[in-house]
């Protein structure tokens, strides 16, 4: 598996009141996305990032982050399961245009395993 990024994913009561505090305050100006329950915001040189989430959309957990995978997520799949990893959201092309799957680490942790279209 090829990782391409990693980001952190925060759980808010409110993206828009969270804002000030990792926009404005963080320095994270830049809104890369917002679908309402999730938002990505950036520096300006892209080169931080975090993810706030209210409450994932179409998984019964929400993740704490998001690992994106490129063209690989088919095999990151196939090796998760092979391992015996606890898939807790099964490999989904999801309407907002990635594909993704949610995994269980070790600690109990939720990874989100993505591939988004422009990787």
């Amino acid at each position: 598996m090829r990782t391409t990024r990693v980001i952190a994913d925060l759980k808010v009561a409110d993206i828009d009141v969270a804002r000030a505090f990792y926009a404005d305050f963080l320095g994270l100006s830049v809104e890369a996305f917002n679908l309402g329950w999730v938002a990505r915001f950036e520096t300006p040189d892209g080169r931080a990032n975090i993810q706030l989430v209210t409450r994932d959309a179409t998984s019964p957990e929400d993740p704490v982050a998001s690992v994106a995978v490129g063209d690989d997520i088919d095999a990151a799949y196939a090796e998760a399961q092979r391992r015996g990893y606890e898939i807790v959201h099964p490999l989904t092309h999801e309407a907002w245009g990635v594909r993704r799957f949610f995994v269980r680490d070790p600690d109990g942790n939720v990874i989100n395993i993505v591939s988004h279209r422009d990787d």
